[in-house]
């Protein structure tokens, strides 16, 4: 077994024999995400390709939440130029293509909430185990905005059309027996089962062939995603578009404020 020393990162990697496990480990901030996180995870993500002998990968979170998405407190600082802001909002879908390039056969362990980038996180995984206690959703709506990150296609590949709307247009957190039926969540296991239970599936597809598991993951990806580059290569646009709205400010007041927004549809 190795562990990588990561003292001034948000995330650990453990590798014991074939199956790599990757730890969001900041649950005083209910693992909440920053740009510097995101960083962190794709470029582990991205480091897998070089190691043959992992076989499976394990991604998830310490405490009683696997996270609340992005971290608002990390957010603002000096005004940028939109170009930048730009391309600073398309780091999301680096990530996530990044995840779901991961060769080996991935799961994503959800214990508690999830929402947001989080939800994107674990949709970019091929699979998903929760606890009862979980709840999963994408709160974007409510602040007035699109759901970005390229993750739109994935939910829709997960639930179909008409559960994904309710999920990205409803901000709703969904609990875990309603996602299972939905097909997004693929177990539900008690709280302190969740480790061993993803340990299971891990090592059963890390004791198959690894050439035919990875490509056959590979293929089922690329028929089920063929669509999604040419449709969401705009979504960062809409998210810079949402965020110069009235209601995008209406929105992050009345989160700040504790009350109902008042939205007018400019």
């Amino acid at each position: 077994m190795s562990i990588d020393p990561n003292p001034d990162g948000d995330f650990r990697i453990v590798r014991d024999g074939a199956i790599a496990t990757i730890t969001l480990d900041r649950p005083a901030k209910r693992n909440a995400l920053t740009p510097a996180s995101l960083g962190q995870l794709e470029k582990l993500a991205e480091g897998f390709r070089d190691e043959p002998d992992i076989r499976a990968v394990i991604i998830r979170a310490e405490g009683d939440h696997f996270s609340v998405g992005a971290d608002i407190s990390a957010m603002g600082g000096a005004p940028q130029p939109t170009v930048q802001i730009r391309r600073s909002a398309e780091q999301g879908a680096r990530l996530m293509r990044a995840i779901r390039e991961i060769h080996q056969p991935t799961i994503c362990v959800v214990q508690g909430i999830a929402t947001g980038a989080a939800t994107c996180i674990a949709s970019a995984c091929d699979f998903r185990i929760a606890t009862t206690t979980t709840r999963m959703g994408y709160g974007e709506v409510k602040l007035g905005i699109n759901l970005m990150w390229n993750a739109l296609p994935l939910a829709v590949e997960l639930v179909g059309p008409a559960r994904a709307k309710r999920l990205v247009m409803s901000g709703d957190l969904i609990d875990a027996e309603t996602l299972h039926g939905w097909g997004f969540v693929d177990e539900i296991v008690a709280t302190d089962a969740r480790d061993a239970v993803a340990l299971t599936m891990a090592q059963k597809y890390a004791a198959l062939p690894p050439i035919a598991v990875q490509m056959i993951k590979r293929s089922v990806n690329a028929l089920s995603g063929a669509l999604s580059a040419s449709i969401m290569h705009a979504d960062a646009d809409q998210w810079l578009l949402g965020t110069r709205t009235d209601d995008f400010v209406e929105a992050i007041n009345a989160f700040q404020e504790k009350r109902p927004g008042d939205f007018s549809g400019r």
